[in-house]
């Protein structure tokens, strides 16, 4: 599942994923009929919008396959709001849950379903994490770290407010311009203060905020997805 951002924003992030997953011996299978989650009406409180995407969603992805999402914030709508926003239906209810069961956000695929760590990559340098909001709700924890810590050549350095929203929040950034500007701003300070060569992070919302608070000041840390790190050699 590409997801939206990922598409427009950040398709290598999914070309990584893609790279990775064969890098293992996966067979990758692509949806074109995938769209929108949902996330956006679920948020904004157009709860039939998000229903009917939701729907959506699931007769794309109908099967017994496991589902890779490069981003934390469409996995968690998928294993949490759709069966949240379809539980007063129950044939769709019980197809969101069967959706729900069989997606995973990427770190979490490959530590703790297929119990991978080392993909074998590469990079010279410093590496630090920005730990997205939605993988708290998918009750992630180390997952990332983990995988940076086996890339051959990595240093992971720890990061300040790790865990702090970068600001963005969707339509947040856009609702509340001045306090999403003010927690980009203190992620970046916390960023520089790791010297840090690189930044990773799992979705493309989050690195689409920092990279552009990085950019138009002239910062030249170079910020990658996680599969984006994973896939190089």
């Amino acid at each position: 599942m590409i997801t939206c951002l990922g598409d427009v924003i950040r398709p290598s992030a999914g070309q990584a994923v893609v790279g990775v997953l064969r890098r293992l011996g996966h067979t990758i299978d692509f949806p074109e009929a995938q769209t929108c989650c949902g996330q956006p009406m679920f948020n904004s409180g157009y709860a039939d919008l998000a229903r009917e995407q939701a729907k959506h969603t699931i007769r794309v992805f109908e099967g017994d396959q496991p589902v890779v999402v490069p981003s934390g914030s469409c996995a968690a709508m998928v294993k949490v709001e759709f069966p949240h926003v379809l539980e007063g239906d129950e044939v769709w209810h019980a197809k969101a849950l069967d959706l729900a069961m069989r997606t995973f956000e990427f770190s979490d695929f490959l530590v703790n379903q297929l119990g991978v760590v080392d993909v074998g990559a590469k990079f010279t340098g410093k590496v630090a994490y920005h730990f997205a909001c939605h993988l708290r709700m998918l009750g992630h924890t180390n997952e990332v770290e983990r995988l940076i810590q086996h890339v051959v050549g990595a240093t992971y350095v720890p990061l300040n407010r790790q865990d702090q929203c970068c600001g963005f929040g969707g339509s947040f950034a856009i609702r509340y311009p001045h306090i999403s500007g003010n927690m980009v701003d203190d992620k970046i300070r916390c960023i520089l203060a790791t010297g840090a060569s690189c930044v990773v992070s799992t979705d493309a919302g989050c690195m689409m905020n920092i990279g552009g608070r990085l950019h138009r000041e002239g910062h030249t840390v170079e910020l990658l997805h996680i599969a984006e790190l994973l896939e190089r050699r």
